[in-house]
This record gives C-alpha cells, structure tokens and sequence, in this order.
C-alpha cells in the first residue's frame, strides 16, 4: 500500500477571512473562506524546506469534496465535515455562523477533516482530493466532470425510496442501530454539557460580586481593609477566568460533535449496502420469474395466475412460430439475468469485504479518539477545580493576615 498523503505533505488551513461577493443568481452574499496551506515533506534534503503552496477554499467547496467522497467511495466511512451552524452551545456562545469564535473552530474542524482524508489508506490517494489541496482554479469544473453527481442523485432517489430487504446481513443491521444509539448518547451528553456550562458560568461570574462586596467593605475598614481588598481581587480573577475555561472546553465539545456526525457516515454505509442487497434480491427474483415464464411457454402449462394466461384462453393460442420467438428472448434474458445476478453478488461480496475491513478500522479510531477527548476533558475539569481550591485558599489566607 501506498504511503498515506499526510506523511508525504503538511496541510494546515491557517486562516480564515470574511468576504462578499456575488452568488450564482447575481445576489450579493457574505461567506468566510478558509487558507489551505500545504508543503510536501522532503526526505533530508540538504536541511532546505519546500515551499509552502496556498489557496482559498469555501466552506460550500468542502462540502462538494466531502459529497464526492462518499459517492465514489461508498464502503468507506467518510470523515464528517465540522457543523455549518453551531448546535449544542451554552447560552454565551454565539451561534452566528459568521461569530469569530465559531469560524475558528470551524477552521479547525476543516483542518481536521483534511487531515482525516489525508491519513486515510483509500480516500488519500484520490487525485480529485489533491487537486482540491492544489489546484484553485477548474477544481469545481474537475469534480463534475467525474460524473458523480449523477451517480449521487441516482442514489439519493433509491435511498428515499421505501423498500424492503427480505435477507438483511446481521451485521450491517446491528451497526445500523449502534450508529443510531451512539448518536444518541453524544446528543445526550452534549446536551448535559452545555447545560453545566451555563451553570458553571452563572456561578463564577456570581463570584465577582463577592469581589465587589469585599473591595466595598475594604473601604471602611482599616486593620481588616488590605485582607479584604487582597480577597475580593482573587475573586474578581476567579470570576474572569471561566471564559477562557469554557473556551478550551468548547473544544472538547467539538470532538465530540465530530462523532456525532460520523454516526450518520456509518449510517450511509448500511444504507448502500441495504440497497445492494435489494437490488440483488430483486434481479434474482426477476430471474426466477423469466424463468417459469420459459419453461410454462416450452411445456404449455400455466402454474399461476396471469393475465397472459386469460388473453390466450379469451382470444386463442399462440402460434409455435411466436411461442418459439417468445422462447427465445426469455432464454436471452435469462443467460443476461444470470451474468447481471454473478456480477451482483461478486459486487456486494467485494463491497461487504472493503466496507467490514474500513469499519473495523474505522472502530479502532474512533475508541483510541474518544478515550482521549474523555480523558483530557476529565483533566480539564480537576484543573478547572483546583484553580477554585487555589482561589479560596489565598482568599483563606488573605483573611487569616487581617
């Protein structure tokens, strides 16, 4: 296997500006574009480094990535892109989709997904993912002259469609339904986050009224007026410093939200696989059927119910000359029924194969990311705790000097 893109290049999207400009039906419109740099990563070349190639990206030319992604490579579960608008947040935290601190996440979410893409064994090597990285112009020109969109609206028709699996595969069903509860449980928990974020900002701001009273007091004591002003600052400090707290913290949120979104990506994956195996049950089927129609045309005989069979009785026989002809296409499609119905299958086998190997790998990651959020966000908290014992305990001090 090749090497992954993201040991042979840097990507950063370091950037992000706001701009105006025109869209395609000449209306005026602002929208944030984002600077993807890249600088391919030279084996020991004399210390020198390569130079850094930039452009600007939309955030609508990462969807169109992203959607290309998942139709062409439909066994693989696609790195999700960062929410276009915030959900899950407490209530200081803007959900402006132009917010400046929400476009820095975003830039961050953007990155990550490049970096996912490029790590990927699969979807790494893409070429139209790299002329994404490199390419600023003709890009959007390049991608749909893949085709895909056809292949994707194509899709999206059969997806919406309502059908019926009469053999489903176990395992896709039981993913299906773990994507559906993991999506829960993240909601859940992101819900339950946001709400003690509110709190928790309630409460430390409420502290900076302790520094008020304390500063006010000061000012008509005299022997306990330096304790008390000392008390009342390192409350006025407690207070302020939960902005940055929840700050850092929005960040954990964001890891999160990230498989929050990947729930659906594991979701896409069942479903295209639900539908090739409708498809084959449906070729198969339709096979079967040619089939009795050939053998009740050669031996005359009619085993079920046809309105073909009430026309004959009606209006006369066939002539052998047409039952002949007739005889003969069925055979035709019969031996075109059994080719599409092997192909079918070798397709759904291969597709199982490739889709299990990339789910697997795709668990693997996500225990290893998880485990990780959860366990700096635990951090985060006994910091953010022994800030609050560090507080009181000047505060202890100041009043024990008095």
């Amino acid at each position: 296997m090749e090497e992954c893109l993201a040991k042979k290049m840097e990507i950063t999207v370091s950037e992000a500006e706001k701009r105006t400009g025109r869209n395609a039906v000449n209306m005026q419109e602002t929208y944030t574009a984002y600077l993807i740099e890249t600088r391919v990563v030279e084996s020991q070349n004399e210390g020198q480094c390569a130079p850094v190639d930039s452009l600007w990206r939309r955030y609508s030319e990462f969807e169109l990535l992203r959607n290309y992604l998942s139709v062409t490579y439909p066994h693989i579960v696609v790195p999700p892109l960062p929410e276009k608008r915030a959900d899950f947040v407490w209530h200081k935290l803007s959900a402006d989709n132009m917010d400046p601190d929400f476009v820095e996440r975003r830039r961050i979410g953007l990155e990550n997904f490049l970096l996912r893409v490029a790590s990927h064994p699969v979807l790494c090597q893409d070429k139209i993912f790299y002329s994404f990285l490199t390419q600023e112009g003709g890009w959007k020109e390049m991608v749909n002259e893949t085709g895909f969109q056809l292949k994707a609206d194509s899709r999206l028709k059969a997806l919406n469609a309502t059908f019926r699996v009469k053999n489903p595969d176990k395992r896709f069903t039981e993913l299906k339904h773990y994507s559906d509860e993991l999506q829960s449980v993240i909601s859940h928990l992101l819900r339950v986050r946001a709400r003690v974020a509110d709190r928790l900002y309630g409460v430390y701001k409420v502290h900076g009224n302790y520094g008020r009273v304390f500063s006010e007091w000061s000012a008509i004591e005299k022997e306990m007026g330096d304790g008390l002003q000392s008390a009342g600052h390192h409350m006025d400090v407690y207070a302020a410093s939960i902005d940055d707290i929840l700050e850092e913290e929005e960040h954990y949120a964001d890891q999160l939200k990230e498989y929050l979104f990947y729930a659906e990506a594991l979701r896409a994956v069942c479903r295209k696989h639900e539908l090739m195996q409708y498809d084959l049950e449906m070729a198969a089927q339709d096979l079967t059927s040619k089939k009795q129609q050939c053998e009740e045309l050669a031996t005359g005989t009619v085993r079920t119910f046809s309105l073909k069979g009430m026309t004959s009785k009606l209006f006369g026989q066939e002539t052998p000359e047409q039952r002949e002809a007739k005889i003969k296409v069925l055979e035709e499609q019969i031996q075109e029924g059994e080719e599409q119905l092997k192909s079918k299958n070798l397709e759904g086998r291969d597709f199982v194969k490739s889709a299990w190997a990339d789910i697997e790998r795709f668990k693997e990651q996500k225990n290893h990311d998880l485990k990780e959020a959860l366990i700096s966000y635990a951090v985060m908290q006994i910091s953010m705790c022994k800030k609050g014992i560090q507080v009181w305990t000047n505060a202890k001090e100041c009043f024990s000097k008095m």
